[in-house]
């Protein structure tokens, strides 16, 4: 695997977008999500496949976000991910069709229901998800703890400033 340097801002090669009035700062950034994303993508597909081999690799994320927050109805679940509700239903149509989650009334309105992890795939969700926060913890051992932490924070501040877009 060849090592790279990312350049800093002001540092880029021949067409580094100085030229262009580019503002480093987000052209670096925009490099490293991209490669960040590609990779994380790839990682999402093993994930899922290790918690089941027909699970779709987007659905991975679905199980993270219930095991978070607990039991959630299809349309915040649709909102939370930003994706229409027909996405939604199919992708937690094939999960329920895996034995993964399992629908309930929702209290607050019988008309509708709320979706949530089934004991099966808790306890398969947690064996990968554990595997995961294994690897982490090996790729990060040279991390001081408090750069972990602010790299989280960064990230949240991120995903909320997403968010809300």
């Amino acid at each position: 695997m060849q090592q790279t340097t990312t350049p800093q801002p002001g540092e880029g090669g021949p067409d580094d977008g100085r030229a262009r009035g580019v503002d480093q700062a987000y052209l670096c950034l925009e490099r490293e999500l991209s490669v960040f994303l590609r990779r994380a993508r790839a990682q999402s597909g093993e994930m899922a496949r290790a918690v089941h081999p027909d699970l779709e690799p987007a659905a991975y994320g679905l199980l993270v976000r219930l095991e978070d927050a607990g039991p959630q109805r299809a349309t915040d679940l649709a909102a939370y991910f930003g994706v229409g509700k027909a996405t939604m239903s199919r992708q937690l149509r094939a999960l329920e069709e895996l034995g993964l989650l399992t629908r309930t009334p929702d209290p607050a309105d019988g008309r509708a229901s709320q979706v949530s992890i089934t004991d099966e795939g808790r306890a398969r969700f947690t064996r990968v998800r554990d595997a995961r926060r294994e690897r982490y913890a090996c790729r990060l051992a040279g991390w001081d703890r408090m750069e972990i932490a602010e790299l989280a924070r960064l990230l949240r501040q991120l995903n909320e400033s997403t968010e809300e877009a």
